[in-house]
């Protein structure tokens, strides 16, 4: 070999070691809390306007018909404003190009029965923005980058297009995952109307992916049935409200924590991240300057592990037409919406009623939820509506809408007929001398573990999810709609969780005799099919799992059972992360 390939070889070599897979720019120095939040005070809260996210269509009209829709959404790092007073901030996000990328990503909104196919391509550059723990079951390319891979979370799809952790990929589709297919993803929509939303999905990097600012809205609209109720509607009166929080250092940078609260063991990685700052469509607590009229909104909580419980502070109610991807059977009135992360709420809000001309949406869940530090003068605070006064003379903006007394009767939730009962429990490990999590697992076996939940297509499950650790825990199933039926508190834990601790196995442990303490009544407004259900420490909850769709209760009109499978997860992602996700795998 001539001397120039020598040379060659050994600066790919040299850059290889210097950058490695999954590279990271160097972290910036730790910082303190008083420092972050510091921050956050010197910024005025309410000056900048809510956004409207930009909306993309997942369906052409061909000869007064729709047709499949075909749209290419790219991964871009950029620059953006997420205050008036904040420097501009390095961010990854989604959209048709880099100057038209945004945060959160483009609103796709699809219509049933039409597929939607979407080209998800990877522009992120060699080096996260944000610190990374290789010590964590990772997704780990050779040549560096960033891996990446879309979720359409709540979807009922084929699984070679569910965004599996190891479907990732990176720029140029140059490396991918041992789960990857296919670079285009077609969306049957053949599920009932409701909302959903995406977000990256990368193997053991979820968390970072999503605070850099990978997620977006999506979606599902059935004219048959929709149309009639005459709800709020156009881009003014009914509008995505997607949440997360973010701490920023001075300089504009997105904060995550570089030392990990068991540095020796996982240098990067704690169990939540928490930020400072309350987020709303990409603006850090905007403001709507809101008519004296209905106006439909559908929140979502898009933040890592912050859990939010919305009210109004002048007392308005919330009239709640939905959860997650299904609607209620009738709407229902409530003062509070508590919504755990990648939960949603379809809402209706009358500032008609309103005696004060200005309103605050406000939050007061615990962090961690439900026992953790309460909420402050930063993170208590979302948003703020401006309401106008009437005018008279705008005939346009006559509020003809109305709200109707009954929605979708969905087939009832029950255990009649289930096909089988699984026992699913929630392990916390600590370290023996910090006392800090080390992870996090779900029947004590990590997600490389091999599968043990293999439902039957057009089945029904009842899943009975025991929490032994402090958390509350979002549980998010893909493919499968579910609902909770019965909570019910944990006796003696202490002696039930040393048997589980040991023998992982509800049954031999004598569940039924600890599973008998005080019920809790499920809220009115989670009374539909969901993707995501609260799971209260140290209670059982019942939860009654549709392998079928839950309209009709028919098969679904694809193959489920193909690689790379399903999975169900905690939502916190940093749970997710570090291993709180199992793989499902679907069987005739």
């Amino acid at each position: 070999m001539r001397a120039i390939e020598v040379l060659a070889v050994l600066i790919l070599l040299f850059s290889i070691m210097i950058h490695g897979s999954l590279a990271t720019q160097t972290p910036p120095p730790p910082v303190t809390e008083a420092t972050l939040e510091g921050v956050a005070a010197s910024l005025q809260m309410f000056v900048d306007e809510l956004p409207q996210i930009p909306k993309l269509y997942g369906f052409s009209m061909e000869n007064g018909s729709a047709v499949t829709g075909f749209l290419t959404i790219g991964m871009f790092q950029k620059k953006w404003k997420f205050h008036r007073d904040l420097p501009p901030t390095r961010v990854f996000a989604y959209g048709t190009s880099k100057a038209t990328a945004t945060i959160p990503g483009p609103m796709i909104k699809a219509l049933k029965g039409v597929s939607t196919s979407v080209t998800w391509k990877n522009h992120l550059p060699r080096s996260h923005i944000l610190s990374l723990d290789r010590t964590l079951t990772t997704a780990t390319p050779k040549y560096g980058g960033v891996p990446t891979v879309a979720h359409l979370h709540g979807g009922i799809h084929p699984p070679q297009v569910d965004g599996n952790p190891l479907a990732w990929f990176t720029s140029n589709f140059k490396e991918t995952g041992s789960g990857w297919t296919q670079r285009t993803y077609t969306y049957p929509n053949v599920q009932n109307a409701g909302n959903l939303w995406y977000h990256d999905h990368a193997l053991g990097i979820t968390r970072v992916n999503l605070l850099a600012g990978l997620l977006g809205p999506y979606t599902i609209h059935d004219p048959s049935i929709e149309n009639p109720w005459n709800l709020p509607t156009g881009s003014n009166f009914d509008r995505n409200l997607m949440v997360f929080d973010r701490s920023f250092y001075k300089n504009g940078s997105l904060y995550i924590n570089s030392t990990g609260d068991n540095p020796s063991i996982h240098p990067q990685w704690q169990p939540e991240y928490y930020g400072v700052t309350v987020i709303v469509n990409g603006k850090v607590w905007p403001f709507l300057k809101v008519q004296r009229r209905k106006y439909r909104f559908r929140i979502t909580n898009a933040s890592n592990a912050r859990y939010y419980n919305f009210s109004l502070d002048d007392g308005l109610p919330f009239v709640q037409l939905g959860s997650d991807a299904s609607y209620l059977n009738s709407p229902v009135t409530t003062q509070t919406i508590l919504l755990a992360p990648a939960e949603s709420a379809d809402v209706v809000i009358d500032f008609s009623a309103s005696k004060t001309k200005e309103i605050v949406l406000t939050n007061n869940a615990p962090y961690p939820y439900p026992t953790g530090n309460p909420v402050d003068q930063l993170n208590g605070k979302v948003m703020k509506f401006i309401v106008l006064p009437n005018k008279k003379s705008d005939i346009d903006d006559e509020d003809n809408s109305a709200i109707p007394a009954k929605l979708v009767n969905y087939p009832a939730a029950t255990t009649d007929g289930a096909a089988k009962t699984r026992y699913i429990t929630l392990y916390e490990y600590d370290d023996t001398k910090s006392g800090n999590p080390t992870h996090i697992y779900i029947n004590g076996k990590s997600f490389l573990d091999p599968v043990m939940e293999t439902p039957k297509i057009g089945s029904t499950e009842v899943w009975e999810v025991i929490n032994l650790t402090p958390d509350n825990h979002p549980l998010h199933i893909h493919l499968a709609t579910f609902e909770a039926i019965k909570v019910q508190q944990l006796v003696d834990v202490d002696t039930f969780k040393q048997c589980m601790t040991t023998k992982y196995d509800a049954m031999a442990c004598n569940v039924t005799a600890h599973a008998t303490g005080e019920l809790v009544s499920i809220v009115e407004y989670e009374k539909t099919w969901k993707n995501v259900v609260k799971i209260m420490p140290f209670y059982q909850t019942t939860v009654v799992v549709k392998f079928t769709m839950v309209e009709t209760n028919g098969t679904y009109p694809f193959n489920v059972t193909a690689a790379p499978g399903y999975l169900y997860h905690c939502h916190i992602l940093d749970h997710e992360d570090n291993e709180m996700m199992r793989p499902l795998k679907m069987v005739l």
